[in-house]
């Protein structure tokens, strides 16, 4: 991505029952993110979750934060702005 920001490739999981970030998995076109949200696929409520989640652990605002792809799939790709190698730290920390 540009400088300043970084894509984040995610598997959704709405409905769990423990929410969080789960680590990394392999999907079919390379790793992803997992997250695991408690708001239902409805109305965008589970894509406003992952935005809460991801603001909470990379520590950025959520307007920091844009969908890019899969607002009505479970594969989404998330924008993050601010210091990509902190990013990348953090993002790495999850693996």
């Amino acid at each position: 991505m540009q400088d300043g920001a970084v894509a984040l490739r995610l598997q959704v999981q709405p409905r769990a029952r423990r929410p969080g970030i789960q680590g990394v998995v392999a999907s079919a076109d390379g790793p992803r993110l997992k997250i695991a949200v408690t708001a239902a696929p409805e109305d965008g409520r589970a894509n406003e979750a992952v935005r809460d989640t991801l603001a909470k652990a990379l520590d950025l605002p959520k307007s920091a934060l844009t969908l890019l792809h899969g607002a009505t799939s479970r594969g989404k790709i998330f924008r993050a702005e601010g210091d990509t190698a902190r990013l990348r730290t953090l993002l790495e920390s999850f693996a």
